[in-house]
This record gives structure tokens, sequence and C-alpha cells, in this order.
């Protein structure tokens, strides 16, 4: 399984942003998806996971709640991170994850490379 996302960069406090994790290999319409992200100086934080199961039940982190949307797209093996409402403190690098829907990475059994986010004030 490779997993590589995109879609980062620059954009003003208030904006939107969307991210794309684009899946290979694997059995990808049975795979719960996850997104973490990692601030600088800061540990990996999860951001919110989507089940495969139907009707894609999704969880996300109070921090984001309200604010970001997982959606999926199983035919095309892509799992979305659609970021409105955007703060200065949502800067970080953005990973999805498969295999988990909780906020353990450990539950996770495949990390794509992260996409960088800045939000600038």
């Amino acid at each position: 399984v490779q997993l590589q996302a995109s879609g980062g960069g620059l954009v003003q406090a208030g904006g939107s942003l969307r991210l794309s994790c684009a899946a290979s290999g694997g059995t990808f319409s049975m795979s719960d998806m996850g997104w973490f992200r990692q601030a600088p100086g800061k540990e990996r934080e999860f951001v919110g996971a989507i089940s495969w199961r139907s009707g894609g039940r999704t969880y996300y982190a109070d921090s984001v709640k309200g604010r970001f949307t997982i959606s999926r797209h199983n035919a095309a093996k892509m799992v979305y991170l659609q970021m409105n409402s955007l703060k200065p403190e949502d800067t970080a690098v953005y990973y999805c994850a498969q295999g988990g829907l909780g906020p353990r990475e450990y539950e996770y059994d495949y990390w794509g490379q992260g996409t960088e986010v800045t939000v600038s004030s």
C-alpha cells in the first residue's frame, strides 16, 4: 500500500484548503482512513478519520470539529480533507494513514509522506 498526500500550501487565516490522499495497492474500499498532523516542534496528532463501512462514519478531533470534513471516493481510491475557517494553529504537515479510526498512531498500518499546510495570520 502506498499513500500520496497532496494539496497543501499557504493560505490566509479564514481561508480553505482541500487535501487529497491517493491510495494504491491494498483494499482501499475496505480500509478505514485517517488524517493526522504535526505542527513544528509538536507531536503528531489525530485530525480525523472515516470508516470504510456503509455511510462512511467520520470522527474528528475537537480542535477541528465543525471546520474540517473528511470524505472518500472508493472507486478512485481517494480520501479528502476539506479544511475551512483555517487558523494559524492549523499550520502543520498533514499525513493520511490507512487502517484505523481512532486517535492512536499504532492503529494505522500505512502512512503517506505528508503535505505541508501554512496558515498566515
